[in-house]
């Protein structure tokens, strides 16, 4: 595929070959999962807790562990061997109001998707997460990007990648047809067909609502694709210059600290907290006073007054008459509002019985 010339007359058959190479990594998934080799195993079965899951990926003594040591003040151990940590070490960071949970995974190697060095253990572990932390050591930083994106990405994980707007509606006649909300510059007619074609997917109507790649079809086709945001945290700083460390400081989604010195980690929790768009809510109690101690944490686009209620009680929405919200979500404070109402970051909210 590297050395076929890209142009109109080859775009089906290069569309046909990535389909068939996905259906084959889809493949190898699957089996390694029905023999348990994609399970959690011993030491990976953390069950979830707090209001996010943080999980720290990388390399071998890269400095995961100095890291959760650091920002939890939970002991994984640390040393100056590879390999240092087997199994996985949870932790809990308590930032701005939210417990958010922080998973110290053993370091991966290549080919950890293929099963070596527990890998698939991890990087499936690597899937419960709602943020990843991709830990690199600053002086092979894109060397190990590189490596690790490959991995993760065999395991049908997407790094700071939005999930294509693609709707795929089948249909028992006509063939394959498609709308285009917007211009398409990287797909055509028989890259559509072919790719469609390997999936057997004969009749059907494809609404592209975005600039779409084979690639994006693909995903959309098998539908088993997880959309991750991804922090890159570039450990060590305190064995480079200055001059090198405003090149990394460039670099889209890079953090440069050092974990041993504890050097900008304060911009690591804010980035965290950013990345995982969470919404603090404050409640109040008819007659009193806000509760500002213990606010309830959703995340955003999932933060309407319904999922307000249903965070604290699952009876809650049953009995609500409407609630009163303060808070810059609303035009006058307080304001009478419903279930579908969306709630902004720092919002009060008083639920109102009927």
């Amino acid at each position: 595929m590297g050395k076929t010339q890209k142009n109109k007359a080859t775009s089906a058959h290069l569309g046909m070959l990535k389909a068939k190479l996905a259906k084959l990594k889809r493949d190898l998934i699957d089996q390694a999962t029905s023999k348990g080799g994609g399970g959690a195993g011993d030491g990976f079965d953390v069950s979830k807790s707090g209001d996010a899951r943080v999980g720290l990926v990388g390399f071998p003594s890269v400095g995961k562990s100095t890291l959760l040591n650091v920002l939890t003040n939970t002991f994984s151990e640390a040393a100056a061997y590879e390999f240092t940590t087997l199994t996985c070490i949870p932790g809990v960071i308590q930032y701005k109001g939210a417990k958010i949970q922080l998973l110290d995974l053993p370091g991966i190697i290549e080919g950890a998707k293929d099963g070596k060095g527990r890998g698939r253990q991890v990087i499936s572990t690597a899937r419960t997460c709602s943020l990843i932390i991709i830990v690199l050591d600053v002086s092979r930083p894109l060397t190990h990007k590189k490596l690790i994106e490959k991995e993760l990405e065999g395991f049908n994980i997407r790094l700071n990648k939005e999930k294509p707007d693609i709707k795929i509606g089948r249909k028992e006649r006509g063939g394959i047809t498609w709308t285009c909300d917007k211009p398409l510059t990287m797909l055509d007619g028989p890259m559509i067909k072919a790719i469609c074609s390997e999936y057997r997917l004969i009749s059907a109507n494809i609404n592209f609502r975005c600039d779409a790649t084979d690639e994006d079809l693909i995903d959309a086709i098998e539908d088993n694709c997880i959309y991750i945001p991804c922090i890159y945290a570039m450990n060590k700083i305190d064995t480079i210059t200055l001059a090198e460390l405003d090149i990394i400081d460039q670099l889209p989604h890079y953090v440069p600290i050092s974990a041993r010195d504890s050097w900008n980690l304060d911009e690591l929790l804010d980035r965290i907290y950013e990345y995982l768009q969470l919404v603090r809510l404050y409640t109040k109690p008819k007659g009193q006073i806000p509760d500002f101690n213990e606010p309830v944490i959703l995340r955003k686009g999932r933060s309407s007054v319904l999922h307000f209620c249903n965070r604290i009680h699952r009876n809650m929405a049953g009995w609500m008459k409407h609630a009163l919200v303060w808070g810059t979500s609303v035009k006058y404070n307080p304001q009478k509002v419903g279930k579908e109402h969306i709630l902004d970051d720092e919002d009060v909210v008083q639920i109102v019985r009927k």
